[in-house]
C-alpha cells in the first residue's frame, strides 16, 4: 500500500487555539484551515450553553434518538434549525458525512438516477454508491448540461435526484440555484441542496445560499448543512418537508442505528445559531472580509480561479510539488494553509485553501499572500 508521506503541514496536533491563530510545539501559527467562520466557537454564549448540558447530562447521549437519546437541547437546535431556514422540520445527525451518506443512500435505490455537479462533495458520492442509484455528472455550475440530461436521460428512470452544494469547498464559488430551481417547473425531480460551507456565510442574513439565490424554499426538497462550520458544533442535518423529515427520522440508517449526537454539541450548534439569529452583521462583516481577502491576493499575483462570495479561497498554483513546496514553506513562516492536489482538484490544478474567517485581520491576510508570491517566485526562479 502507497501511503501519503506526513510532510509537517498534515495532522497537526493543536496545544490550544487563540483567534486566528494555533499553538503546535509551543509555537504561534496563523490558521487558514480552520471553517469557524464566523469564530463561535469560542464565543461566551456557545462556551456557557456547552457546560450546561455538560453538566445536565453528562458528556453522551449514550443511545439514539429514537430510543431515549433524545434531549431537550437536541429538540431545540432542530426546531431553531427549521425556524431559521424557514422550513416545516429539521432533524440532526451526529456526523455531516453521515448526513449525506446515510440520507441518500437510503431515499434512492437501483432504478433511480442521481445528477451532481462534477465538484460534488465525497459523502454524496458515498451516498450515492450505497444507494445503488445511477450516477451522473454535469459540468460544474453548468446548468444548461444539467437540463440536457433532464430532457435525456431522466425519463428512463424512476425517481431522479439532483445533488448541488450551496458553495464548493475546493474553489469558493456557489451554486446557481435559482436557475436549477427553475428546471423544476419543466422536469420531475428531487432537489437536494448541501449548505456545509454556505449556511452562515451567504445570504443578507446567512440564510446561505437559499437566501442569496431568493429562492422558495420549496423549492427544494432536502436541505443538508453541517453543524461543524459556522455552528461551532459537529455533525449535520436535513430540513425540508415535514412528512419526509419525520419518514427519516423513523427510517434513516444513519440517524436510525447511530448514537444521537453529544447534548454538549447540540447545546453549542444552538446557541451558534441563537448568536447568528441575534446578530446576522457578522455574516455580512465576514461577507466584506472575503472580498477584502480576494483583492489583496489578487494584488499579490495570485490565481484564485472562480472565487465568488464564499469565505473559501483558492490560490491555484499549478503543479503539485510547488504546492506541497509552497504549503510547507508557509508553516515555517508561521502560517497554516493546506495543500489540495489530485485527486481532490483535477491534474494540473492544485492550490492552497485559504478558509477565510470572522477572526482573520487584514494584516495576517496580507502577510500570507505576500509569503506565498514571495515562495512561489523564489521555488520558480
Amino acid at each position: 500500500m502507497l501511503l501519503p508521506q506526513r510532510d509537517g503541514t498534515f495532522f497537526l496536533s493543536r496545544d490550544r487555539s487563540d483567534g486566528a491563530s494555533i499553538e503546535v510545539d509551543g509555537r504561534a501559527v496563523v490558521n487558514f484551515s480552520s471553517y469557524d467562520y464566523l469564530g463561535l466557537t469560542q464565543h461566551p454564549e456557545v462556551l456557557a450553553a456547552s457546560h450546561g448540558a455538560l453538566d445536565r447530562f453528562g458528556s453522551s447521549a449514550s443511545a439514539s434518538r429514537m430510543v431515549c437519546g433524545q434531549t431537550a437541547v437536541h429538540d431545540a437546535l432542530d426546531e431553531r434549525i427549521a425556524r431559521f431556514l424557514g422550513t416545516e422540520s429539521a432533524m440532526t445527525f451526529n456526523s455531516g458525512f453521515g448526513t449525506n451518506a446515510s440520507t441518500i443512500g437510503f431515499l434512492f435505490e437501483p432504478r433511480d438516477l442521481v445528477l451532481h455537479d462534477a465538484y460534488m462533495h465525497q459523502s454524496a458520492l458515498e451516498g450515492i454508491r450505497l444507494s445503488g442509484a445511477t450516477r451522473m455528472s454535469f459540468r460544474h455550475n453548468d446548468v444548461a448540461a444539467l437540463a440536457a440530461l433532464l430532457e435525456t436521460e431522466a425519463p428512463k428512470y424512476r425517481k431522479v435526484l439532483v445533488l448541488v452544494e450551496g458553495a464548493y469547498s475546493m474553489d469558493g464559488d456557489v451554486c446557481p440555484l435559482r436557475e436549477i430551481a427553475a428546471l423544476k417547473r419543466r422536469h420531475d425531480f428531487y432537489l437536494m441542496v448541501d449548505e456545509a460551507h454556505s449556511l452562515g456565510t451567504v445570504g443578507a442574513t446567512g440564510r446561505g445560499i437559499g437566501e442569496h439565490a431568493g429562492v422558495d424554499r420549496a423549492d427544494v426538497d432536502l436541505w443538508m448543512g453541517t453543524l461543524s462550520k459556522t455552528l461551532a458544533s459537529c455533525g449535520g442535518y436535513i430540513a425540508g418537508n415535514g412528512e419526509l423529515v419525520e419518514f427519516l427520522r423513523y427510517n434513516c440508517p444513519g440517524y436510525v442505528y447511530s448514537a444521537a449526537l453529544p447534548p454538549v454539541g447540540a447545546a453549542a450548534a444552538e446557541a451558534a445559531l441563537g448568536v447568528l439569529e441575534r446578530e446576522p452583521e457578522r455574516s455580512v462583516a465576514l461577507q466584506d472580509k472575503v472580498q477584502m481577502a480576494q483583492s489583496l491576493a489578487r494584488a499579490a499575483g495570485l490565481d484564485i480561479g472562480t472565487a465568488d462570495v464564499a469565505p473559501i479561497l483558492p490560490v491555484i498554483l499549478g503543479e503539485r510539488d510547488l504546492t506541497l513546496h509552497t504549503s510547507f514553506a508557509l508553516y515555517q513562516r508561521g502560517l497554516c494553509a493546506h495543500p489540495l492536489v489530485y485527486p481532490a482538484v483535477p491534474k494540473h490544478q492544485a492550490r492552497l485553501r485559504f478558509f477565510i474567517t470572522g477572526l482573520h485581520t487584514e494584516a495576517q491576510l496580507q502577510e500570507a499572500f505576500d509569503a506565498v508570491a514571495a515562495i512561489v517566485a523564489e521555488a520558480t526562479a
